[in-house]
């Protein structure tokens, strides 16, 4: 769990392929944003009721999507279905989901929510709308939930199609790595966190390898 200043984030991993789920949550609201209803319903809504650590008014206003790809949306219906949030995702991928989408999401949207807000960066390439969700901490590093287009050690999967990886490389450097501090926490779909610092060194080596 990273404690911060205005929110808290919450993450678990849900079987079978280890799929991170994310949960931010408002300290002075108790607005919440879910990213990725991955799998595991039961388990993801034990997660939203942790939220009430944090505030008593704890409620999930918002289902967030980084891409449409199935292992990200299993337990997208049922969490809707329990809490009616409202439901984001990249317009491109919007359609390939299980329920209609609330919220049709295109670079640099910013969802205001109470307490806190989250910018939408599209990362084209994984698939054509993947979307990864930023949060500005006013008091320290910030947070970027980067889906399946980041990880530690290279970009998502683009199926070894050279203009696939073209957009996502060009999108990740210019749209993230060109304009965020080295102290950015990344929060990848899948696997451990790490930091663009960590990361920013081995850029023409991914460009080099194309994957």
């Amino acid at each position: 769990m990273y404690d911060l200043a205005e929110i808290t984030i919450r993450s678990i991993s849900v079987e079978p392929m280890d799929n991170n789920v994310y949960l931010l949550t408002s300290k002075s609201s108790g607005d919440q944003v879910l990213i990725d209803a991955a799998n595991e319903a039961d388990a993801v809504l034990d997660l939203i009721e942790t939220g009430k650590n944090d505030s008593p008014a704890a409620r999930l206003v918002l289902i967030a999507t980084t891409h449409s790809h199935h292992d990200h949306v299993q337990a997208l219906g049922k969490v809707h279905q329990v809490t009616q949030a409202r439901t984001a995702a990249g317009s491109e991928d919007a359609a390939e989901l299980p329920i209609p989408t609330d919220v049709l999401l295109e670079h640099g949207d910013v969802g205001q929510f109470d307490g806190f807000s989250l910018e939408a960066i599209k990362l084209r390439g994984h698939t054509p709308g993947s979307v990864a969700f930023l949060y500005r901490d006013p008091h320290g590093p910030a947070h970027l939930f980067s889906g399946d287009s980041l990880f530690p050690g290279g970009l998502g999967n683009t199926q070894q199609d050279p203009e696939r990886f073209q957009s996502l490389y060009e999108d990740v450097v210019s749209r993230v790595f060109d304009v965020l501090d080295d102290d950015t926490v990344v929060h990848p779909g899948h696997g451990a966190s790490t930091t663009l610092g960590a990361e920013r060194p081995h850029l023409q080596e991914w460009k080099a390898r194309g994957w």
